[in-house]
């Protein structure tokens, strides 16, 4: 049996779940060894401890700032979808199993998340619009894909006071694009097994807009995964954050409707628990591709409510948010 292969088999006992425990190369090589046939070297345990932690389908990680190994799992695989979870698949609901009170549990941390997202953007100065009618029960599945969770307009000259200042006014005027439109996709954790499932439907949700977006609530730890994020970002554009929010801090968090309603001070303690990374930045295409948009017009009366709003801010003046 080939030295890979016996890693592969006794790895997954020996490594921590968690990065914040990760085995340092010395000792881990002292329990392997212990669980071995063969004698094999310090240095070429060590090699392939480098080269497996670089393979997204081993078992083994790399802390990506610091040093040691840690089992490379999803601690929360249901969550690979998140708007669909609310309301789309009970049937996929019902493929968590029979406790309900984790169901509800996941379905509260991605209700958390998305109102952490939208004060978040709204404090940056990008109004968000939120698709719900596609998710609703009756809905296809192929919407999952067709649309995003959230649609991130970036208003290219917005004054503080949401108004729209002179920039932006001859942009209109010449008409060059007021604004950028950002397809965003809601995610819990990222999982190795279904991160390109989350990157590819956040790339298929955003072929229409200026750009996509993924967003993570917890942070991306594996060196691995984080490669493979920016390699796919290199060819397609789609942009990856995470925002450091263990799954403890998620419950940790006020209900989500006191999350969006939340006081200037109650939201600034709120953000200061985020520990932003960007891992990949978005490309931003120069237009919007109006074949594409038209496509899927049809499929829900939501795409010509944001653009009814888009035109609506134009014409005030201002950029209020879209449920104002």
């Amino acid at each position: 049996m080939s030295l890979r292969t016996q890693l592969n088999n006794v790895l997954p006992d020996i490594l921590p779940a968690s990065p914040k425990e990760a085995i340092k190369g010395t000792e881990l090589i002292r329990l392997v060894r212990m669980r071995l046939d063969g004698n094999y070297s310090d240095a070429s345990l060590r090699y392939h401890f480098s080269i497996m932690s670089c393979d997204p389908g081993s078992s083994i990680a790399k802390v990506e700032k610091g040093q040691g190994y840690y089992r490379r799992t999803a601690a929360v695989p249901a969550l690979a979808g998140a708007q669909e979870l609310l309301s789309m698949t009970q049937g996929r609901l019902d493929d968590l199993g029979s406790d309900q009170d984790a169901v509800d549990l996941a379905l509260l941390r991605v209700k958390k998340f998305r109102a952490i997202i939208h004060r978040w953007c709204e404090i940056n100065g990008r109004s968000p619009f939120v698709f719900r009618e596609p998710f609703n029960a009756n809905a296809p599945m192929g919407n999952l894909w067709k649309f995003p969770e959230l649609m991130l307009v970036d208003w290219e000259g917005a004054g503080e006071d949401d108004s729209l200042n002179a920039v932006l006014k001859l942009k209109n005027t010449l008409n060059l694009p007021p604004f950028r439109l950002y397809a965003s996709r809601l995610r819990i954790q990222p999982n190795i097994h279904t991160f390109r499932e989350d990157f590819f439907q956040a790339l298929s949700a955003s072929v229409w807009a200026n750009g996509g977006e993924l967003f993570y609530a917890t942070a991306i730890d594996d060196e691995a995964l984080t490669d493979a994020f920016r390699k796919l970002n290199a060819t397609f554009g789609v942009g990856v954050t995470s925002f450091g929010l263990s799954l403890e801090q998620l419950d940790d968090l006020p209900r989500p409707a006191h999350i969006l309603n939340a006081h200037p001070r109650e939201t600034e303690a709120l953000m200061e628990r985020l520990e932003v990374h960007r891992v990949a930045a978005a490309h931003t295409r120069p237009h919007l591709d109006w074949g594409a948009l038209d496509a899927i017009r049809n499929d829900s009366e939501e795409v010509d409510q944001l653009f009814a709003w888009l035109a609506e801010s134009l014409e005030s003046g201002n950029t209020k948010s879209f449920t104002e």
